[in-house]
């Protein structure tokens, strides 16, 4: 167990305990360099001196770094500390599928459908590897909170099914997941990843795994001999296609499953289409019935069974003649087949025991990787074992291609000197080249990691911008080499051509500009006059100049796209000034209003205009005037008081003041006469 706070390789800082398995402890780390989290998984104390385990938790766990997909676990580094064999992966934070399953159960079946082609997708990749993962469950599929599908323990699961701990202790976590072929000891397939893949769907549709008993054997022997239970009995309302495409998937003959997880993941893909819902139940087309196989046993299950002694009863010959007009024989023959399988077993047990006490000793097969295929040959036709006349090619990047990678049964099992174990040999093809994805219509910057991960480097990858209006800024529109070729990270360049989006122009400050210039270089930038819209204000200086502008200068837009407002200055409006002469207070003072000027008003005496009205205007009637201009307006108060014509009379001599005062004395003189006497003697009479 390792210690909180420790440092692997000097980098890996060890945060906490995450959990463990069959063959290896988790942590939770910190990259130091890259600062970043990272799951830390550790072969367990037990196989540190197993050699077969750490030779195939190394090369698997290399094997695994060529997995680059978003629904894989990517795996980091592989390294050695004190003897402790370890890796270094992508920390997913979520959880499992068992756990979602457990919190979520009843699930959308959108939802499931869309689990099912992320996890499909990735063993898609992995059996195009030749990598098959055979340990598949729902605890090694992970779930991150963003609802991503991520899968691990490749390459361990494989380890594991070569060393000595596949027994039927590190089988009980896995066994619910059991193809019938790895049941039976067979090795296993592309197939039995997929028998699993149908289990998960089936886990995914009910909240239950369809087969479990007591024991591991017990519910290993249901995957071959038991009909899977129907979902409707969980879901009355599961949709028939979704249990066809279970159905097709846990076929118990290879002959009636898909092929190819693809074509698993192109028939789900449709399953909720509204003609596929109520389509007919699938059945499998292969003739289970016409070749029985003795079921492979492992000598601690086989030892188990036959402490307890089994007593079947005899089966009658009749049950076992093929009928095609008496149904209820057939359903019986069927219902006998269970007993038919465990009598097999019982009996398969003793030849077992018999042949284990025979006179053939057990040998263990050579380590012959390195060798060539003559040389591993001869080594093991030395020891008295039989090699099959065709080898399996795959991929190895550290044997050199024509060398021996390994052997089927691995070096170090036992065999029977002379038996019938045919041994394998797998012969490295080289180093495993990638294949060129589709990255069109990936941002470049997320492409440029995938290739970085695959060992490429910058120099390695030529970039070619170009504006596009079709497609976003960083996105790849072609590239070459084309998606499926074969290339080298350290030999071969890749071309992409990236969109730099659409192309922009940079806008100026225009203000103070003549307008008609500003159209002219907008026009020239490819923006219409259609997209600018020009607002008028009056103003005292010159016309037709730009005032503001809605914009910063050195802006960057899109030419079809940019919308843009200047302000504009225009001349003021004019008015030719009415004659108000004569007019009142209240006349004059309308028009002006009404005419947008502003008033300016002054009283002057004026003998001939009354008092009140107007007697002119500063400017006077007929002149030209911008609105809003001042005017002055002089009023007339009425005759000048201080002129002597204006006085009152009573202020002034007249004959007239004379004529009434002699009236007032009874003076009966002729007026005339008065009013021209201004003699002072006339006073003193």
């Amino acid at each position: 167990m390792l210690e909180i706070g420790r440092k692997l390789n000097g980098r890996y800082k060890i945060i906490g305990n995450i959990g463990s398995g069959g063959m290896a402890n988790v942590f939770l780390a910190h990259d130091l360099i890259l600062d970043r989290d990272v799951a830390v998984k550790v072969l367990r104390f037990d196989f540190q001196n197993d050699t077969a385990a750490i030779r195939r938790f190394q090369r698997e766990a290399l094997a695994a770094t060529e997995l680059v997909h978003t629904n894989i676990v990517s795996v980091y580094d592989v390294g050695e500390e004190d003897g402790m064999q370890y890796l270094v992966m992508e920390y997913v934070k979520g959880m499992d599928l068992k756990r979602y399953i457990q919190t979520h159960y009843p699930i959308p079946y959108a939802t499931i459908v869309d689990i099912m082609q992320q996890i499909l997708s990735a063993i898609s990749l992995a059996h195009e590897h030749r990598i098959i993962h055979r340990d598949l469950k729902p605890q090694n599929i992970l779930m991150n909170e963003e609802g991503t599908v991520k899968i691990t323990d490749f390459g361990i699961a494989i380890a594991l099914s070569e060393t000595s701990i596949t027994q039927t202790n590190t089988m009980l976590g896995s066994v619910h997941y059991l193809s019938p072929e790895q049941a039976r000891g067979s090795m296993a397939t592309k197939q039995s990843d997929i028998y699993a893949l149908g289990i998960i769907l089936y886990e995914l549709m009910t909240g239950n795994v369809p087969f479990d008993g007591e024991s591991a054997v017990t519910i290993a022997l249901k995957h071959f001999q038991s009909e899977l239970p129907s979902i409707k009995n969980y879901d009355r309302n599961a949709p028939q296609s979704i249990e066809n495409v279970i159905l097709k998937a846990t076929a118990k003959d290879t002959a009636d499953r898909y092929k190819t997880a693809e074509e698993m993941s192109q028939d789900i893909a449709t399953v909720l289409s509204p003609e596929r819902l109520n389509e007919p139940v699938w059945t499998p087309e292969a003739m289970l019935g016409e070749t029985m196989v003795l079921p492979t046993v492992s000598e601690t299950s086989m030892s188990e069974a036959v402490k307890e002694p089994i007593t079947t009863p005899q089966p009658q010959p009749q049950q076992f003649e093929p009928t095609t007009d008496e149904p209820k024989k057939k359903k019986k023959r069927r219902w006998m087949i269970p007993i038919v399988i465990v009598l097999l077993l019982a009996l398969g047990g003793a030849a077992y025991l018999w042949l284990m006490g025979g006179s053939e000793k057990d040998i263990q097969i050579p380590d012959v990787s390195g060798m060539t295929e003559t040389e591993a040959i001869a080594e093991l036709e030395s020891k008295n074992l039989k090699v099959s006349s065709k080898s399996e090619e795959m991929p190895d990047d550290k044997i050199e291609a024509g060398l021996v990678i390994k052997t089927d049964p691995a070096a170090g099992s036992e065999v029977k000197e002379g038996g019938s174990t045919i041994i394998t040999l797998y012969i490295s093809s080289g180093k495993q080249k990638p294949k060129m994805g589709d990255y069109k219509g990936e941002q470049m910057k997320d492409v440029l990691t995938k290739l970085k991960e695959l060992g490429f480097s910058e120099s390695r990858i030529d970039i070619t911008e170009t504006y596009d209006s079709e497609t976003t800024e960083g996105e790849i529109m072609s590239q070459e080499p084309k998606e499926g070729t074969e290339v080298d990270p350290e030999k071969d360049t890749i071309s992409f051509t990236v969109s730099k989006g659409q192309e922009t122009v940079t806008l100026g400050d225009y203000i103070g500009w003549n307008y008609q210039s500003v159209l002219d270089e907008l026009t020239s930038k490819g923006i219409s006059t259609g997209q600018i819209t020009v607002v008028y204000q009056e103003s005292d200086g010159a016309p037709n100049l730009v005032i503001s502008q809605d914009f910063d200068k050195n802006t960057e837009v899109v030419p079809k796209e940019a919308e843009l407002v200047f302000t504009v200055s225009k001349e003021r409006e004019k008015i030719t000034l009415n004659d108000m002469s004569g007019y009142s207070k209240a006349e004059a003072q309308e028009y002006l209003e009404k005419n947008g000027m502003i008033i300016v008003e002054e009283e002057e005496y004026s003998d001939s205009v009354d008092s009140g009205k107007v007697i002119r205007t500063e400017p006077g009637a007929g002149q030209s005037l911008q609105v809003g201009s001042s005017v002055k307006v002089i009023y007339s108060k009425g005759k000048d008081p201080t002129k002597e014509e204006n006085k009152p009379a009573e202020n002034q001599p007249n004959d007239n003041k004379n004529t009434g005062n002699q009236t007032d004395k009874g003076n009966t003189t002729d007026s005339g006469d008065q009013t021209g006497n201004n003699d002072p003697a006339d006073k003193k009479d």
